[in-house]
């Protein structure tokens, strides 16, 4: 007889993998957590004295009531003798508006301060040349605690373009969105490249290093992390936090939500995204074009009641699917634009006990077992967000999702306490 309950949670999974780094303990209390550019401009300003500073920012880059960087800075900055001189944006543009490729250069309506786009057919790194009249960087983006996120390796990059200047670079910490919990398929070695893009060469700013899919760690933390590890050697300095720890979601912390991309509408997205970021590379819709991208997804060819039922047949802990067509709108990734097509939502119910990978990794399994025939995967894209192509081949031989992603648990746990050192949280 089939049981109608929800599976039981594995608690030795979190034991290994998620305690080191987080506390799993229920919701707590909204805090008021300042970052990095609060502390930076009420205790470290000084740093900044007399120096022509660079900004790499976006629309995230704000305090903790909603003020830009850039117009924080550019106001405070004269009284130390110091100015800002030039922005950089990464992909999605200086206002994360922008779902394209080689995007252009501009100028800040506000301050009239130039604006060089750090992403044309990938990420890259500041141009040497428009470094020469720069003392000093500042670094602020927002990081949405998956691996794949390119703003990372614009972090990376531009770590280097400073240690190569001989110049300081000043990463300044905001939460990450999720958390502290680590999960998922590790990055296979073979897959990773943190070197910077050349000539023939194309960079990996969404598959940089060996990682957990959801990582836990703050930009901060990764800075000190690459800067030690990878061998970049930057004159780096990175502006705590005050406030955050561990166990915070982003809507704990008092800090206004601002959208990271135009497809993470909001914290539930960034939640679900390291679940559907792998399908990005095959023919299913994740939701792109809609209002709720990276909670659902779909295709024409799917049988969504069939899928639904069986992903619930599975009882995964944290979540519900619901059969809910949809119709994409422009979609930046082309898939299926102005059709309706069926689809299923994943709705989360308790977002301390899901596992992303889980949901993942199981969505998978349901489509090639349901339509084998049908579901297309483009493996290398595939294999470099999900983080092996192993973990491919065993979902699509049918072997149990929770037996493939029980076998990355003691892999991140071992990956947890390399990286111990550079934490800077509880």
């Amino acid at each position: 007889m089939k049981s109608t309950g929800r599976r039981p949670l594995r608690p030795w999974l979190f034991a290994l993998a998620g305690v080191a780094i987080a506390c799993l303990a229920s919701r707590p209390a909204d805090t008021r957590v300042l970052p990095g550019i609060t502390i930076l401009l009420r205790d470290s300003l000084e740093q900044l004295k007399g120096k022509r500073v660079a900004l790499v920012t976006n629309q995230t880059g704000i305090n903790e009531k909603g003020e830009s960087d850039i117009d924080l800075l550019h106001a405070a900055l004269p009284a130390r003798g110091a100015h800002l001189t030039a922005l950089f944006s990464p992909e999605h543009g200086i206002r994360g508006t922008e779902d394209r490729s080689d995007i252009e250069n501009d100028r800040d309506s506000k301050t009239g301060l130039p604006i060089y786009s750090l992403f044309t057919s990938q990420a890259v790194p500041p141009p040497d040349s428009l470094l020469r009249d720069v003392d000093a960087i500042v670094f602020d983006l927002f990081d949405i605690g998956t691996r794949t996120w390119t703003y990372v390796g614009t972090m990376l990059y531009t770590m280097r373009s400073a240690a190569r200047r001989g110049i300081p670079i000043y990463v300044l910490d905001r939460p990450n969105p999720l958390g502290g919990r680590a999960e998922g398929p590790m990055l296979d070695a073979a897959l990773a490249n943190a070197n910077d893009p050349a000539p023939g060469k194309p960079g990996r700013a969404f598959a940089l290093v060996p990682a957990p899919l959801r990582h836990g760690l703050t930009m901060g933390e990764m800075a000190r992390w690459f800067n030690d590890e990878l061998g970049v050697g930057a004159d780096l300095h990175v502006i705590q936090m005050s406030g955050w720890r561990r166990s915070l979601w982003w809507d704990s912390t008092g800090i206004p939500w601002v959208k990271p991309s135009p497809n993470i509408p909001s914290l539930t997205s960034a939640l679900l995204y390291p679940a559907l970021v792998p399908l990005e590379g095959s023919n299913v819709s994740v939701g792109r074009g809609t209002p709720t991208a990276f909670q659902r997804f779909g295709a024409p060819w799917m049988n969504a009641q069939a899928v639904a039922q069986l992903l619930e047949s599975r009882s995964i802990t944290g979540v519900r699917f619901v059969v809910d067509p949809f119709t994409p709108d422009h979609p930046g990734d082309d898939k299926y634009g102005g059709r309706r097509i069926p689809g299923v939502r994943i709705d989360v119910v308790a977002r301390e006990r899901l596992q992303a990978a889980r949901v993942g990794a199981t969505i998978v399994w349901a489509l090639h077992k349901l339509h084998p025939d049908s579901l297309r995967l483009a493996n290398e894209t595939f294999d470099q967000r999900m983080g092996a192509d192993e973990v491919r081949e065993a979902l699509l031989a049918g072997t149990d999702p929770d037996v493939v992603i029980d076998r990355e648990v003691l892999m991140v746990s071992t990956w947890l306490q390399k990286i111990r050192k550079y934490l800077l949280y509880r």
